[in-house]
């Protein structure tokens, strides 16, 4: 069995992430960035703390929620939220991906495929769909709620 600090090991860890430089200095009208060297940052996996006080920052905000995460887990350079905010859009899309990947929070492609073809995912997708709820209204349906609402979207559109 795994002990304790053995769990908790992987959360002191720090991971040097390197940054395309097209990324931080895009390259102007027909200009090129080829031979740039490639820069690094160093960062950490997030905890189940970063996560909840991510959660409980941003509220409702996807941008916001991207941003916290970066900041928080940006050990070298440390950087304040606002300076995130400053960002590019791909330099921030760049370092997510990388910091939800150490963290262990995304899926291999064959996995992520499969989820996104499991009948009860295509199913809150419908519903979330067609009657505008959110994933937590969804995610709070029964397995019984489901059926019978998908029920009533295949009679209507027979109709």
């Amino acid at each position: 069995m795994l002990s304790a600090e053995e769990l908790l090991a992987g959360s002191s860890l720090t991971y040097d992430v390197p940054v395309p430089p097209e990324l931080l200095r895009p390259a102007a009208a027909g200009g090129t960035t080829k031979g740039s060297a490639p820069t690094t940052v160093r960062v950490k996996p997030l905890t189940v703390a970063d996560l909840q006080l991510v959660t409980r920052a941003a509220k409702e905000s996807d941008a916001l929620v991207a941003t916290l995460m970066v900041q928080r887990a940006l050990v070298e350079p440390a950087m304040t939220v606002m300076q995130v905010a400053g960002m590019s859009a791909g330099l921030l899309e760049h370092l997510l991906g990388e910091v939800m990947r150490i963290s262990g929070m995304s899926l291999p492609e064959p996995e992520l495929h499969a989820a996104v073809e499991a009948p009860i995912a295509r199913a809150a997708y419908v519903l979330a769909r067609e009657f505008g709820w959110t994933p937590p209204e969804v995610s709070e349906l029964t397995l019984g709620q489901i059926m019978v609402h998908l029920q009533m979207l295949e009679q209507e559109n027979r109709a």
